[in-house]
């Protein structure tokens, strides 16, 4: 079914503002109370007390959130225990709970008409406290009052010149790999600068949007390649580059190495002073001892920078 002109315009241009603002695939939690402007009218993204909004100005519903719990604080819905367990294992419909007990109350009637008018919507879910990333389109699957949840399900990216609908089943298993990869990416970036006080490194750099979080050990690699903090380094884009491609190396001992391709080049203060300087240096350690690189993964990474 097609949303409401006014609604699919305030939708697309939400998924524009969040795609321009958001770091690494995540967006702050201030960054969607701000919300964005259209012709010159604000519209929020979220109710900062409530996980499901709809803005007064809209027929639909617009986003759905899922708080990231902190440690030691009151889960107050299931879904923040499950959504990230269910999406790893592939689930291809999420559970997302009612706000309350009451099915009739008004944010549980929004996801209702979700459901019935088929729009998507946005999907907030946290990654970290207070930091979130974003999933689209989003759409409200199956409703059950006597459960309590709607369930959600993801599709593929959709434009502004498709006829909107839940999606199948092969949508949804499509839209789910990206989620999970989106997820995966996330969480671990997130991880790991928060480990290195969103730091780089190699060069101390303190400014997380221009940082990103390299493996030590790719993915594929079924031995090493968890997506764990001891597998992560916190790198500076071209830093970043430099170690994918073995022109940098970091040997077991957390030292760092430069390519004799890099060495070589003459190409002024850039190389002299900053790739070239930090050849025999130490890398910048994490807070906590036990998020040190891990050695073994270091050495097998150092193996291949000396062998390329």
């Amino acid at each position: 079914m097609s949303d409401d002109p006014f609604d699919a315009r305030i939708r697309l241009a939400a998924v524009e503002h969040v795609k321009r603002v958001s770091v690494g695939g995540v967006v702050t939690a201030d960054e969607l109370r701000a919300g964005f402007s259209v012709n010159g009218q604000r519209i929020p993204l979220i109710n900062p007390q409530r996980g499901i909004f709809k803005p007064a100005s809209m027929k639909h519903l617009l986003s759905v959130r899922t708080v990231y719990p902190r440690t030691g604080a009151r889960v107050w819905y299931d879904d923040q225990r499950t959504v990230h367990t269910q999406i790893e294992r592939g689930d291809e419909l999420i559970d997302y709970a009612f706000m309350g007990t009451d099915a009739n109350a008004a944010d549980n009637r929004w996801l209702r008409a979700a459901r019935d008018s088929q729009i998507p919507i946005l999907y907030f879910l946290g990654v970290a406290p207070q930091r979130y990333t974003f999933i689209w389109p989003t759409y409200v699957a199956d409703w059950s009052a006597s459960e309590l949840k709607v369930r959600l399900a993801f599709g593929a990216p959709a434009t502004a010149n498709r006829e909107w609908s839940i999606p199948d089943a092969p949508e949804r298993r499509y839209g789910l790999r990206l989620v999970r990869q989106r997820l995966h990416q996330a969480t671990f970036r997130e991880a790991i600068l928060s480990a290195y006080g969103n730091r780089c490194a190699i060069t101390g750099l303190p400014e997380a949007r221009l940082l990103d979080a390299a493996h030590i050990m790719p993915d594929k690699d079924e031995e090493f390649g968890q997506p764990v903090v001891q597998n992560g380094l916190p790198l500076s884009k071209i830093h970043h580059a430099a170690f994918d491609a073995n022109l940098i190396g970091i040997d077991p001992d957390y030292r760092i190495h430069v390519s004799e391709e890099l060495l070589s080049m003459n190409d002024g203060p850039m190389f002299e002073y900053g790739l070239k300087a930090m050849a025999g240096q130490l890398i910048k350690f994490p807070v906590r001892a036990q998020d040190y690189p891990d050695r073994d993964r270091l050495a097998e990474r150092f193996s291949q920078f000396q062998d390329r």
